[in-house]
């Protein structure tokens, strides 16, 4: 007999993890295919530090055909899926096209960024999902600080000195947090901007920072940036951006050459067209991640609204740590359908939360435990480590040498503006043109 072919779209948490688990435990017995846009699963938490020349980024880039041996890798984006005649449709990378048919799915495209009618956004913002985003906005920091040490014209000067951060949840407080000590650090290099701030601020519309975390975390965190100075501005939202700066919703104007993205993510549009009922866009699976009406589809991560047992009538929320747990089950139960073990529903029980605030600073509630300082730092970064599926000692090395060393901050000029529009970013797709 033929083995079944089993075909895994997406690369990310979801996607990594359960292609993982497959082929532990079918081994050759079936023929698992990972199709996605490159060829690395991407560690999205540590990002910030990219950004800010913490870490380089190979090192949360992790090799797909490395460490899913067992796995065939195809290149390309999913177009679309003909659930009728079982096949995947997908972009190749240099403009070709192809088919994949599949015995069994599982859809782990993951999310992108998400778009407000705004004015000006999609034109001058950028969002931060992918390697070449936290390249470009490495090397964008470091332009605005050595343009700014260059001009005679206070108001561009200080312009150039301010960066807006839209969305203070996980990724725009850890973005503001690192990119505050980051830039400070790039204008003590320059004489010319002796006593010139480094203004960041932080927005959004909630009425605390990171509100989907427990209080104390917010509260830490608070505390911390705005003892570093980050401006933290709660309930406001910006009202329209353009080059030289953005208007906000309480009436300010303020010039900047600097936006940053961070509101959040919707899933990805795939999941939508496939014509099946969805909740706030995620394709509604039963509690074992199945497809009702498709048995052969499984759905996990961001893109499917798998329900919360220990919050009944509400969907697991779109995190990492909720991705990688329903990846791996959704490995386990596929498997299970083909007679290896039993399937079992999703059930979760949190593990805590992390945020790291570059320096020695962080915030965590590691099994509920509400943790600040040095000591979160330590849990922060140890947590990462064993979290990461590989790469490790690579990582620990580069912060060790942050520790001790003066950063570098060159412009590589690797990547354009033009290459990271904000519109078509997404995590499992960062070089979508």
């Amino acid at each position: 007999m033929s083995r079944p072919r089993i075909v895994i779209v997406g690369g990310g948490f979801a996607g990594f993890h359960a292609a993982r688990a497959l082929t532990r435990t079918l081994g050759a017995s079936a023929e698992v295919i990972v199709l996605n846009p490159t060829d690395y699963f991407l560690y999205v938490p540590l990002l910030p530090e990219v950004a800010a020349g913490v870490v380089e980024p190979r090192r949360i880039t992790v090799s797909l055909p490395d460490s899913l041996p067992g796995a065939q890798l195809v290149l390309g984006e999913a177009r679309a899926v003909d659930l009728e005649a079982r096949t995947v449709s997908f972009d190749g990378p240099e403009d070709g096209s192809g088919t994949l048919s599949y015995d069994r799915l599982i859809l782990a495209v993951g999310s992108v960024n998400k778009l407000l009618p705004i004015p000006g956004v999609t034109e001058h913002a950028h969002g931060f999902r992918g390697v070449p985003e936290a390249v470009y906005l490495r090397d964008h920091l470091t332009r605005q600080v050595e343009q700014a040490a260059t001009t005679a014209d206070p108001d561009e000067r200080a312009a150039r000195c301010t960066f807006v951060v839209v969305g203070a949840g996980y990724t725009g407080s850890e973005v503001a947090a690192q990119g505050q000590l980051f830039t400070a650090a790039l204008a003590r290099r320059h004489a010319s901007l002796r006593g010139q701030p480094m203004r960041w601020m932080l927005l959004d519309l909630a009425p605390r920072v990171l509100p989907e975390l427990d209080e104390r975390l917010s509260r830490t965190t608070d505390r911390v940036l705005r003892r570093r100075g980050v401006e933290v501005a709660t309930e406001t939202s910006i009202e329209e951006a353009t080059t030289d700066g953005v208007r906000l919703t309480d009436g300010r104007t303020v010039g900047t050459r600097t936006l940053v993205w961070c509101v959040g993510v919707r899933p990805d549009p795939l999941v939508g067209d496939l014509g099946l009922p969805t909740e706030k866009g995620r394709l509604v699976v039963d509690e074992y991640l199945a497809v009702p009406g498709h048995p052969e589809v499984l759905a996990c991560g961001d893109a499917a609204a798998v329900p919360d047992l220990t919050r009944p009538g509400h969907p697991t929320a779109m995190t990492a740590q909720h991705a990688q747990r329903q990846g791996r089950l959704a490995g386990a139960n596929l498997a299970a359908a083909l007679g290896h073990g039993e399937p079992r529903p999703y059930e979760h029980h949190d593990l805590g939360f992390l945020v790291d605030l570059a320096g020695a600073q962080a915030a965590a509630n590691p099994f509920g435990v509400p943790l600040s300082g040095p000591l979160a730092k330590a849990v922060t970064r140890g947590y990462h480590l064993l979290s990461m599926p590989g790469n490790r000692v690579r990582t620990a090395l580069d912060w060790a040498t942050d520790s001790v060393l003066r950063r570098q901050s060159v412009q590589l000029g690797l990547v354009r503006a033009g290459a990271v529009p904000l519109d078509t970013a997404s995590p499992e797709t960062p070089e979508r043109r």
